[in-house]
């Protein structure tokens, strides 16, 4: 790190914030007001604010605000008050519900502070627990303005990480408690490893409506579903897609400052072409009366508005741009362009194609010049939306918002074409031979949904009244006796999954519900609740659910996986009451907050004379926190233990110096 004692020594030098041609191309572009560009120059060779969001269900978002507010933002104001330089989060007003907030210092200023140690604690445990996602303030905005809702198919085209994709999950589940979403989302990634990183981010939701697909986003195979007219396959569209594409990436100067002296015009038209192809195959997918929505983190004209404006020339008034901003308000953003100028490596500006030189005409096509002015007023690319830094201290950011209002027409022609091919011609007769898909990457563990003749289902749902279908739940092993983890899924992924697993990628889909208990445990089932799934699950479940009080959940959630589990006689007398008419094995532990609309839900085990909860470290503390309980035990000051780690070197320095003093002193015997 360059920024560090130990990079200086190693001949880093500070990337230097400055490029004189891209100055120059934006400043022609018009992007921004000329009175604000050098306002908009500054910002953007600062450090990018940290910011975050609350992501838990709508009960425990409202309780986890409620301690932000009066643990954490109280503490810091009052450090404020007493004069101290400390900043207080600020809340995104575009963001619903007041679950964003900003906070106008870098992630390492947090970390490095000790007057932000508690709630750089706070944020990194409830990160892991999944409760609040740490994303870049801009980024949220695409899921915003997609609006989905509980019944649509919804299609992530270039997923990884994975941060939009939890808002569009989120959004998924905002129907009624206890009730399945009947749409899906699927997630796409075309990097393999970064797949991963996107099964990790969705699995913190628990969502049995997701799959994890790798494929190129510019050939993404369709998804093929049972027809609801006919016997055949159809393949399936979606009601909501994203589509935010690779880009050039200079609207993220502000933390990836590598960015500024690699900079030139003429990356962002190496770019169009892919991006454009991403969004064109998105178009084919999208259901007619769907919304797609384009973006980048770019600011370049030639990765936007060229994009949008080609994909509604393409479409012949079957496609038009809704209007977001009234989906964002508080959102101080500029509108899309209508005419820009297209430039050079060198940054040499042509205003239309027939002036490119060769060399330059081989980089810059004719269809990354703007429409003509006939043409550009009826696409109404100022309904676009283009986030300029300085207007919240954020980095810049792309949107577009698109309504398909009837079929491609490249699709119809095609059609069209085939329809009027002679009977013995080879595309009628024959069939071309497939190309056999070659997959790369991890090869995955099957996907094996239950049979009517299943026999661990009948147990499972004999034991905990399960409502659920066994056409929900799957295991990733054929073997019997490995069967170790039964997965949950809705019944609209079982239909995808088990017509495309062979002809589509998929890396991960289902909640994990239930494992297999250890041996001896004295349990007459032997599958136990899954806390991975929880909060899916157990809305299904009808026996075996209990209902400690808040003293006896915190008592549970205290005790480490090392230590004797809580004894029964220890808890509260109605919750032991409930112990002693429960025989040994996996319960469900319901505490309902009687002064809010939280429940609290988490797995555990009865024992014979003990009870314990079977929650991984990290999701104790939320939930801790969640019921109120004192965690002060949990807050790990590193400043004060890294003071005093210094003391005691010093007093050790201090005691070996008087030993060699003393030795000094001691006079030779004569």
């Amino acid at each position: 790190d360059r920024n560090t004692e130990a990079g200086k020594l190693l001949g880093y030098k500070d990337i230097v914030r400055s490029n004189v041609l891209f100055e120059k191309f934006y400043r022609e572009q018009g992007i921004c007001p000329e009175a604000e560009f050098e306002e908009m120059m500054e910002c953007l060779k600062q450090d990018l604010p940290a910011s975050f969001r609350i992501s838990a269900s709508r009960a425990e978002s409202q309780a986890l605000l409620k301690i932000l507010e009066t643990d954490y933002f109280a503490e810091l104001s009052s450090h404020q008050a007493a004069g101290e330089d400390v900043v207080i989060p600020k809340l995104l007003p575009w963001y619903p519900d007041s679950l964003a907030y900003q906070l106008n210092l870098t992630r390492r200023e947090i970390r490095r502070q000790e007057v932000y140690f508690k709630l750089h604690n706070f944020l990194v445990a409830e990160t892991e627990s999944g409760a609040i996602s740490r994303q870049e303030a801009v980024s949220m905005l695409p899921p915003l303005v997609l609006g989905v809702k509980p019944h649509h198919n919804v299609l992530d085209m270039c997923a990884a990480p994975g941060s939009k994709t939890a808002q569009m999950i989120e959004d998924l589940h905002k129907g009624e408690e206890g009730e399945l979403p009947t749409g899906l989302v699927v997630a796409n990634d075309s990097d393999n490893a970064r797949c991963y990183m996107l099964t990790h981010q969705a699995k913190r939701l628990q969502s049995p409506c997701v799959i994890i697909t790798n494929h190129d986003a510019t050939t993404m195979p369709d998804l093929m579903v049972p027809s609801p007219t006919t016997s055949t396959l159809t393949p399936m569209l979606y009601d909501r897609i994203l589509c935010d594409v690779p880009c050039s990436g200079d609207g993220t100067m502000r933390k990836n400052p590598d960015i500024w002296p690699k900079w030139n015009p003429v990356n962002s038209s190496n770019l169009h072409g892919i991006q454009y192809r991403i969004a064109r195959r998105a178009l084919e997918m999208l259901a007619v009366g769907g919304r797609m929505v384009y973006s980048t983190c770019s600011f370049h004209p030639l990765e936007n508005e060229a994009v949008v404006a080609r994909l509604l020339q393409d479409m012949e008034g079957r496609l038009q741009l809704v209007e977001v901003k009234d989906m964002l308000p508080g959102l101080n953003s500029s509108p899309g362009l209508e005419t820009w100028t297209p430039a050079s490596k060198q940054g040499e500006f042509y205003s239309s194609f027939d002036l490119c030189p060769p060399k330059v005409a081989a980089q810059i096509r004719p269809y990354m010049f703007p429409p003509p002015p006939s043409t550009v007023a009826s696409l109404c690319l100022t309904k676009c939306v283009r986030v300029l830094p300085h207007k919240h201290n954020t980095g810049g950011f792309f949107v577009a918002l698109l309504e398909k209002t009837g079929g491609c027409p490249w699709q119809e022609e095609g059609r069209k074409e085939s329809k009027e091919d002679k009977p013995d011609s080879p595309s009628v007769t024959e069939a071309p031979p497939e190309k056999k898909k070659r997959f790369w990457g991890f090869r995955e563990d099957p996907f094996i949904y239950f049979k009517p003749e299943e026999p661990i289902y009948p147990r499972i749902r004999d034991y905990f009244k399960l409502s659920l279908p066994y056409t929900m739940f799957l295991t990733r092993c054929e073997d019997e006796s490995k069967k170790n983890g039964i997965y949950f899924t809705t019944e609209k992924v079982r239909h995808v999954m088990e017509n495309n697993v062979d002809r589509v990628k998929i890396i991960n889909t289902g909640v994990k519900a239930f494992a297999r208990c250890e041996k001896n445990k004295g349990a007459s089932c032997d599958y136990r609740i899954a806390q991975e799934g929880a909060l899916s699950t157990v809305p299904f479940i009808g026996a075996r659910m209990l209902h400690p009080a808040r003293e006896d959940m915190e008592m549970m959630l205290l005790s480490e996986d090392q230590d004797t589990p809580p004894e029964i006689t220890k808890m509260s007398e109605k919750f032991r009451e409930e112990l002693e008419k429960t025989e040994t094995g996996s319960v469900a532990l319901l505490f309902k907050d009687p002064s809010s609309s939280l429940t609290v839900k988490i797995v555990g085990w009865k024992g014979k004379i003990s009870v314990r909860a079977y929650v991984p470290r990290n999701d104790r503390l939320h939930y801790l926190r969640l019921i109120g309980a004192d965690i002060s035990s949990f807050e790990i000051n590193k400043f004060k233990e890294r003071k005093q780690r210094e003391q005691e070197r010093e007093a050790a320095k201090e005691a070996d110096a008087n030993k060699l003093n003393d030795k000094g002193d001691i006079q030779p015997e004569k």
